[in-house]
């Protein structure tokens, strides 16, 4: 059966999969996720991390070839180790996140959306080496869908997200089967974006939640049944 490795997205770590990896090992599959480094419990400096530096964590991490899911921002991450090290991949799984367009960076995509409802919640360290979400903003944007109490858990455990991996332009070089999960009620990533994004994806690729941004922590376990099916 297949093994997931789960990547989270900006500000967040690996304590976003908690609710859904227990449906994903019920149902027989190994399953796990990792701090990129300068998140959750990593202690890498802000000022080191690269786009190449989140791509290696992943590929370090990899014993036996994975099913790699990507939450947001880690559709780059996830892109650029699959680049980096194909064979340890058997899938790609992107959930409500950026699909790297050739030689943009994440910051370009996220100017190309028709608007930017995370924009207005993200405030800038003064030596621009990171960003956060303001947390009185967080709810709104990530978990408005959320049970309260499991929502204020998380806003508490955000942090700072490193800019420079979002500034750095990647292309797609492998050739590995891949599946998109659009999330359909995103206040994030704007769900016309995300189909923008897979317009072009052959049918059976792509599939949708009525979700958050966060199906992760509002519907675990439809997101787990998603993605065993995803993962074929």
């Amino acid at each position: 059966m297949p093994e997931f490795l789960l990547i989270h997205g900006s500000c967040h770590g690996a304590w976003c999969w908690d609710d859904v990896i227990p449906h994903l090992t019920a149902a027989g599959h190994k399953a796990r996720a990792i701090d990129l480094p300068s998140h959750g419990a990593d202690t890498t400096p802000a000022g080191d991390v690269t786009l190449d530096l989140y791509a290696k964590a992943i590929v370090d991490a990899i014993d036996t070839p994975v099913v790699l899911v990507g939450h947001s921002m880690a559709g780059y991450p996830i892109t650029a180790a699959a680049n980096l090290a194909p064979d340890k991949i058997s899938k790609l799984i992107y959930l409500c996140a950026y699909v790297p367009m050739d030689c943009k960076s994440l910051a370009d995509m996220r100017r190309m959306a028709p608007s930017q409802p995370l924009l207005d919640a993200i405030v800038v360290d003064q030596d621009r080496v990171t960003f956060f979400v303001d947390p009185t903003q967080a709810v709104a944007k990530f978990y408005h869908d959320v049970e309260p109490e499991r929502a204020e858990w998380a806003v508490s455990k955000l942090g700072p997200q490193p800019i420079l991996p979002q500034e750095t332009p990647l292309s797609s070089a492998h050739n590995l089967p891949r599946h998109y999960i659009r999330c359909t009620d995103d206040r994030t990533i704007p769900p016309a974006f995300q189909v923008t994004m897979t317009a072009d994806w052959p049918q059976g690729t792509v599939t949708e939640m009525a979700t958050s941004h966060s199906p992760f922590l509002s519907s675990p376990k439809a997101l787990a049944e998603q993605l065993i099916a995803a993962a074929g």
